[in-house]
């Protein structure tokens, strides 16, 4: 899904920057003028941009890597948590945990832990535990629940990460730029984006405009996510058409190996017979 018409943006006020006052001058080409001391933002840019980043986040999902996202102000969580789950991506709406992606192997083992509090559940070792140990296992399987339960199914470091706010995610885009993972993101008139990949001027603080925007590049990861299956799937039927081509080939060097062998006994056979006619 891509957006080409500004009625989507212009309903969910999408051009509405922060205060003059509080720009950041990095943003200056994507202001498209002042009203009332508003930044206002230049909805071309911003219909060109999401339409560059859905092209590359299809790109991603179509060779089947995962993409993080990242919100943790209140009127994001919500509308990020739902998208992402519906898509099967991995997602932050909590605090973000520092050194989530610079020291994953941690965060990996948080993780496993909770597998393991689950497996305790499922064996009958958690009910031979004290009431008190009890209590102890349940709040801390609800603690990383809390906040690494989104990312359960993260196994590897995501291929990419889009942010809503990076002024209030800056730990977590931080951290991507060390590992040169690439940063997608909202970014409002207050916020520097030079250390953005791929840059959605948009509001970044009305849930209407973060729907918005989240609705055209998860359709476009949807699409990616169709395709590759489509792929898989025509792979899959012509190895299938290949296998018996492949077996009645396999048959037929077979039998005329076979043949072959047996002409060359009916041969030897015969001279054989020659020599002990020519004996006698």
């Amino acid at each position: 899904m891509s957006i080409t018409n500004f009625d989507q943006l212009l309903e969910a006020g999408v051009h509405f920057g922060h205060l003059k006052r509080k720009w950041n001058p990095a943003m200056a080409p994507y202001i498209f003028m002042e009203r009332n001391g508003i930044h206002i933002i230049d909805l071309y840019k911003t219909v060109a941009k999401v339409d560059e980043a859905a092209a590359a986040l299809k790109q991603i999902a179509k060779s089947g890597k995962k993409v993080l996202f990242v919100a943790t102000k209140k009127q994001a969580k919500q509308v990020v948590a739902d998208k992402a789950a519906a898509i099967n991506m991995p997602y932050v709406i909590e605090r973000w945990p520092g050194g989530m992606l610079t020291n994953f192997p941690t965060i990996r083992k948080a993780v496993k832990k909770m597998a393991t509090i689950d497996k305790m559940t499922k064996d009958g070792t958690f009910d031979n535990l004290s009431k008190r140990e009890k209590l102890q296992v349940t709040r801390q399987r609800a603690k990383l629940e809390k906040t690494l339960g989104s990312i359960a199914d993260l196994t590897r470091l995501p291929s990419a990460l889009f942010v809503v706010d990076v002024m209030k995610e800056h730990i977590a885009v931080r951290e991507a730029n060390r590992l040169g993972i690439p940063v997608f993101a909202m970014v409002d008139t207050n916020s520097d984006p030079s250390n953005i990949d791929f840059v959605i001027p948009a509001n970044d603080d009305a849930t209407k405009s973060i729907e918005v925007i989240l609705d055209a590049v998860c359709g476009a990861i949807t699409e990616g996510l169709e395709e590759r299956k489509a792929e898989k799937v025509d792979v899959e039927a012509a190895e299938g058409e290949a296998a018996p081509k492949k077996e009645r080939k396999t048959r037929a060097v077979k039998k005329e190996r076979t043949k072959k062998e047996d002409g060359e006994a009916l041969n030897a056979n015969v001279a054989e017979k020659f020599m002990k006619d020519i004996e006698e």
